[in-house]
């Protein structure tokens, strides 16, 4: 691939990206969600499976463990994650969502389906499907860079 094609795909990328981070985000505080940002998303996506450390969060989301603190002391006082004591480690707490924390992740898996949508009418449930898998290949797992 040429630098210039490689350039083209990596604009066109970041241009899906934000374009799609945006319309979840409207999504969600169109859903009475005010007060969140992208990144507490980002950060709930790690959180939802079964929660994390703020060690754990950090390393997803690509920031330092402070700035991840600080992340979670927002999203603590706002009411969306909780602290518990960590099943394994005497030393670490456990993050994980709230019932808010829930209902708002739910609103943001609602934002995405309307935000891929088009994608869809425009290629197809097959194809959308392909270009996740293929996207997935490439970074299964992050970390996902928050815009702060």
């Amino acid at each position: 691939m040429q630098k210039s094609e490689a350039m083209a795909l990596s604009v066109v990328l970041l241009a899906a990206a934000g374009e799609l981070t945006q319309r979840i985000h409207e999504g969600v505080v169109a859903r009475g969600f005010e007060g969140v940002r992208p990144a507490h998303g980002f950060a709930f996506a790690r959180l939802a499976p079964g929660g994390a450390t703020v060690t754990d969060l950090a390393a997803h989301l690509g920031v330092t463990k402070q700035a991840a603190s600080q992340l979670v002391d927002e999203v603590v006082r706002k009411g969306y994650v909780e602290r518990r004591p960590h099943p394994d480690d005497a030393r670490a707490r456990l993050l994980v969502l709230t019932e808010r924390g829930w209902a708002c992740t739910r609103a943001a898996e609602e934002a995405a389906a309307e935000a891929v949508r088009p994608w869809v009418e425009l290629l197809g449930e097959g194809e959308v499907r392909a270009l996740r898998d293929r996207l997935a290949q490439i970074a299964p797992y992050g970390p996902i860079k928050p815009a702060w």
